[in-house]
C-alpha cells in the first residue's frame, strides 16, 4: 500500500536501518521517534516474551514522550500508527542482545561458524488514536557456512557487531554471503517481518 494511499500515518519507534529499509520497501511513508529505554533492565526467561515486553516498553517511552511534548492528536486526522519492533537472537538456548564489547562479539560471531542461531522477533503496533495495540512475533532459524577469522576482526572493527542483536549483521557484504540457508522469513532476521507487520497495521485500525 503507497504511503499517499494510506488513511494512517506511521511513526517508526526505532533508529534501525534496517527497520527503514524495509518499512520503505513496503510503500510507506513514516516519522521516526526513537525510545531511550534500558533494555538490560527487561528480563524475561523466553525470547518471544522478551522481544513482546521490549517492544512493549519502546511504544510506552516514546508515548510518554508525545505526551510530554503537548502534542494533540486531531480527530479530523489520519489514525496515527506507531511501529516498535525489537529482536533477539538464540543460540544453544541462550539468549544474545546487542554484544557489550569486543570478546563478546568475538564469542558471538565465532559460535555461529559452521553452526545455526535462530532469531526470534517482534512487532508492536500501537493505534495513538484509539489507543488499540496489537503485536506479535516471528522466528526463523539462520545456518552459517565457517566464518574465517579475519571476517570476525574485520567486522568488529567495523563497529558493525555492536548494533545489532547477537552481533551479526546479516545484509554486510561480508556477512551474507556465509549464511548458507534462512529457515523462515528473512525479513524477520532483518529486523521487520513485512507479512506480520501488515497483517498488525491492519488489526490495529
Amino acid at each position: 500500500m503507497a504511503a499517499d494511499k494510506s488513511p494512517f500515518q506511521i511513526i517508526l519507534g526505532s533508529s534501525s536501518m534496517a527497520r527503514r529499509r524495509i518499512l520503505s520497501e513496503m510503500g510507506y511513508e513514516f516519522t521516526i521517534m526513537t525510545a531511550d529505554i534500558d533494555e538490560k533492565a527487561i528480563r524475561k526467561e523466553r525470547p518471544e516474551e522478551l522481544v513482546v515486553a521490549l517492544a512493549e516498553a519502546k511504544a510506552d517511552a516514546i508515548m510518554s514522550r508525545i505526551l510530554a511534548t503537548g502534542a494533540q492528536l486531531d480527530n479530523d486526522a489520519p489514525a496515527t500508527l506507531l511501529l516498535t519492533a525489537d529482536t533477539v537472537v538464540v543460540y544453544e538456548g541462550t539468549i544474545r542482545e546487542k554484544p557489550s564489547n569486543k570478546d563478546e562479539a568475538r564469542k558471538f560471531i565465532k559460535g555461529y561458524s559452521g553452526s545455526h542461531a535462530s532469531v526470534v522477533g517482534s512487532v508492536l503496533i500501537t493505534n495513538l488514536k484509539t489507543g488499540t495495540r496489537k503485536g506479535g512475533w516471528e522466528e526463523a532459524e539462520v545456518y552459517f557456512y565457517d566464518i574465517p577469522e579475519e571476517i570476525i576482526d574485520t567486522l568488529i572493527e567495523e563497529d558493525v557487531t555492536f548494533k545489532v542483536a547477537g552481533g551479526l549483521m546479516l545484509e554486510h557484504p561480508l556477512t551474507w554471503p556465509l549464511v548458507e540457508a534462512v529457515v523462515g522469513s528473512t525479513d524477520t532476521v532483518m529486523g521487520l517481518p513485512k507479512a506480520l507487520t501488515e497483517k498488525l497495521m491492519n488489526d490495529a485500525l
